[in-house]
């Protein structure tokens, strides 16, 4: 049986966990406090909500009283769990319950509210996982959790010190430690609070643990006359108190941190319109995958010359592979495989301007086993800028290409048309695709610095851009 297994064995098992988590119970309703508090009366509600670790719904119907209209995902790895909360609110019909780890998300995003209450401190991998979940957002939106701090527990660690036996609780992290552990798609602020619980008495305390299932995996516990001396020292100093020092963390993506550069096909100019949207919009640039270096510079090489970027703006990809391939297939080639959960956008301040992101070659070029391209579009969530030619066969190719866009729910900005002018194939492409040409991109050799900047004379600001974003 895997830690995962025992953990959900464990808190399934947990019959009294509504009686005896009164802790779980307040911090659930100060969490859904905080979330409120960053919901002013004017702002639209969240429709899709995502909650991890969802237990017996303390939270969960907390969400929906603050939410009637949302669409609530809740999440927990105890099957059991979910059963609880499927009782409690059963005739709920905007609510999905879904066994999964947070450690390996399984869900479609994007979300404008993902959650999740004194159910971090499980995680081995917090910086990991809550990447995963920042990616999971929509521009925009809210990622609110609470989680134990050190200084947890200290009233019985210190029983356990007295008593001269090892404490079998993990340490917890500070604030610090979890400030530094945000996504980088946005920013947020972690505040901790201490709550003070009043057992009976000490063994009630050990026997509520076990009650709710919250006895750790990871340590050996206290053998039978070990816990004897501990529960004798604490009840040395009058009342029992158990205090728990709680991290809440309120953190917001980034809405719009900038576009997306795709293709009709490869080769279409979409390396050079990077660079022409860099030099405009004074922007920071980014390739996450890149392939094809044994024949020729890098495309973010490319950009650099083009724009004279400073290298601290120009985001290294995720990965490179040398043959002129696919990401899957050059990946292959190189004898490894590309974890799409790995690619994140870099940890680039809005206030740095605009990141432009370009992909390799069009919407559905693959990168691993059952993931495009657009897969990882979706999951960036960042509005697109769409290169095709102007050349005949240009409308069937970019209106395909906006459809399965559009067919994921992402934005698209504009198309920008590379090559000489062709008003019929223009305005083919405005009218069937409901789209606006950002920009015309006639041919110039030598394409260079000075090109690109009369290229990029042509394109709108990028606060317009921005603006025209939903």
């Amino acid at each position: 049986m895997t830690r995962k297994d025992r953990i959900a064995a464990r808190f399934g098992a947990a019959q009294g966990y509504e009686q005896a988590a009164r802790v779980q119970h307040v911090v659930a309703r100060e969490l859904a406090c905080r979330i409120a508090a960053r919901h002013a009366p004017g702002d639209m509600p969240p429709a899709r909500i995502l909650e991890i670790g969802c237990g017996t719904g303390f939270l969960t119907r907390e969400l929906r009283r603050l939410f009637p209209t949302a669409h609530i995902t809740a999440t927990d790895i105890a099957p059991a769990m979910l059963e609880r909360v499927a009782r409690r609110m059963a005739n709920d019909d905007r609510l999905s319950l879904h066994r999964m780890d947070a450690e390996a998300p399984d869900v479609e995003g994007p979300f404008d509210l993902i959650c999740s209450s004194m159910a971090m401190q499980w995680f081995p991998h917090r910086a990991r996982t809550l990447r995963m979940l920042g990616n999971l957002l929509a521009p925009g939106g809210q990622m609110a959790l609470s989680t134990l701090c050190l200084s947890s527990f200290r009233q019985w660690r210190d029983a356990y010190a007295r008593a001269g036996v090892v404490c079998p609780m993990p340490d917890y992290p500070t604030i610090e430690q979890l400030q530094a552990e945000w996504p980088a798609c946005g920013a947020g602020m972690w505040h901790d609070a201490e709550t003070v619980d009043t057992p009976a008495t000490p063994l009630a305390f050990v026997q509520e643990l076990r009650a709710i299932g919250a006895t750790h995996t990871d340590y050996a516990p206290a053998t039978g006359g070990q816990l004897r001396r501990v529960l004798a020292a604490a009840g040395t100093d009058g009342p029992f108190t158990v205090s728990y020092q709680v991290g809440y963390g309120l953190f917001r993506r980034a809405a719009w941190p900038g576009v997306f550069v795709t293709g009709t096909d490869t080769d279409v100019g979409k390396t050079v319109t990077s660079a022409t949207l860099v030099r405009a919009w004074d922007a920071a640039y980014w390739k996450p995958l890149q392939s094809g270096t044994d024949d020729a510079p890098s495309d973010s090489m490319g950009v650099r010359q083009l724009t004279g970027l400073d290298p601290a703006r120009l985001y290294p990809p995720a990965a490179t592979f040398g043959a002129s391939l696919s990401p899957e297939d050059a990946a292959h080639a190189a004898h490894t495989r590309i974890d799409p959960a790995m690619i994140a956008l870099p940890r680039h301040a809005a206030s740095d301007g605009p990141l432009v992101v370009e992909g390799a070659g069009g919407v559905f070029v693959p990168i691993a086993e059952n993931y495009l391209m657009i897969d990882l579009m979706a999951r960036l969530a960042l509005p697109v800028v769409l290169v095709a030619r102007s050349q005949l066969g240009t409308i069937n190719h970019t209106l395909l290409s906006l459809a399965a866009l559009r067919a994921r729910g992402l934005h698209v900005a504009g198309v920008i048309l590379n090559g000489p002018p062709e008003p019929y194939g223009r305005s083919a492409i405005e009218r069937h695709g409901r789209v606006r040409i950002l920009a015309e991109f006639p041919t110039i050799t030598p394409m260079g610095p000075d090109a690109v900047a009369q290229l990029a004379a042509r394109l709108p600001a990028w606060e317009q851009v921005a603006r025209d974003a939903p």
